[in-house]
């Protein structure tokens, strides 16, 4: 499980926890507007780093406070999104943390509290478990991108990478030297996207970053579109983006 939850106490504040974002809205369904804090323990700006970073839910008809302290919880820009995403008609709670460094990955979070009820709908980690990519090189500058999970595979065109870039793995006729594998790294974003406007229930649109044989080697991304499905979110598109050159006319 990725929190454990009780009653909150305001007089139990350190002085050095503090706001990083707060929403208001309907979360357990009762009718009444309540508000969803975010706090955390930083040294600085709520902008910068943030350790111990907290869920407060005070329910607007008894202003009873309740935290959901998160499993993964220090990183930059934590912030909250309130919709309804396992299209039960009452808004869910999204907390997202960028986890800093030159991965780029990130902590995500979604929780129903209806009828004051905590259950964690997303995982971040369990997403990662559940979605596991294959990245081979291959003869004539072609990389091959392969969900098992999903049984599909992608593949895509690196000729445009130059000489020099493509002589370290490739022979003048295009066969590979050397076996070569890249990576699909974990999570990096995950946005709420509303498909059916007429409906007003928010999918997810989740992004990997597809690296060569080096961190700095952007191939392109993963792009996976998350439906929810009676009880968890499964893949309803999944497709694999790529990074635009030049155009060049022959004309």
């Amino acid at each position: 499980m990725g929190y454990l939850y009780h009653p909150f106490q305001w007089g139990a504040l350190s002085r050095k926890l503090v706001l990083l974002d707060k929403k208001q809205g309907d979360v357990n369904g009762d009718g009444m507007l309540d508000n969803v804090y975010l706090i955390g323990n930083t040294e600085g700006s709520p902008g910068i780093f943030a350790d111990h970073i907290t869920i407060v839910i005070q329910d607007g008809k008894s202003n009873r406070n309740t935290t959901v302290q998160l499993q993964n919880n220090a990183g930059y820009n934590a912030r909250l999104f309130l919709g309804d995403f396992d299209k039960d008609n009452t808004l869910d709670i999204l907390v997202s943390i960028n986890t800093g460094g030159s991965g780029g990955y990130g902590i995500f979070y979604i929780y129903s509290f209806k009828n004051n009820n905590l259950r964690e709908l997303f995982n971040f980690e369990k997403y990662n478990q559940d979605y596991k990519f294959h990245v081979d090189y291959k003869d004539m500058y072609k990389v091959d991108v392969g969900s098992p999970t999903l049984d599909m595979l992608f593949t895509l065109d690196i000729s445009y990478k130059g000489y020099d870039y493509l002589s370290q793995y490739y022979n003048e006729n295009g066969k590979l030297k050397n076996p070569i594998k890249g990576e699909v790294l974990a999570l990096g974003s995950l946005f709420p996207i509303v498909i059916n406007e007429r409906g007003m229930n928010y999918d997810l649109l989740a992004l990997q970053r597809i690296i060569g044989t080096s961190n700095s080697d952007t191939l392109g991304y993963v792009v996976n579109l998350l439906t929810w499905h009676g009880t968890k979110f499964i893949s309803s598109h999944l497709s694999v983006s790529i990074k635009g050159t030049k155009l060049i006319t022959h004309f």
